[in-house]
């Protein structure tokens, strides 16, 4: 059974640092495109960055500089290090994969930016 876990989540202030993670089993992250997907409140949910089996890496325009997308395969985990934080950064970050048809979300990981 494929399964997402996300973690790392947190309150920082503007200018921080947090580290998400995303756990998976059932599949192995390396043969298949890894997704950061966030919402914000009262906002629809956004696509941040991804990672292919080649490792590399693709960032929405908000983020690119600040996030780093990156791949442990001897963990089977997918990391987002995010950097230089800002207010609008607050959202419920979530991991995504497809999978043949199917489209699979992690239980999501709070980031709040604040000061």
């Amino acid at each position: 059974q494929l399964q997402l876990v996300a973690s790392g989540g947190g309150l920082v202030q503007p200018g921080g640092s947090l580290r998400l993670s995303c756990a998976a089993s059932g599949i192995v992250v390396s043969s298949y495109l890894m997704r950061w997907y966030r919402q914000a409140p009262g906002k629809q949910r956004e696509w941040v960055a991804n990672i292919n089996s080649y490792g590399n890496a693709g960032y929405t325009d908000s983020v690119k500089g600040r996030f780093t997308i990156s791949r442990d395969n001897a963990k089977n985990t997918v990391s987002l290090q995010m950097n230089s934080l800002k207010h609008e950064d607050t959202a419920v970050y979530y991991c995504n994969v497809d999978r043949g048809s199917e489209t699979y979300w992690g239980k999501g990981t709070l980031v709040t930016v604040s000061s």
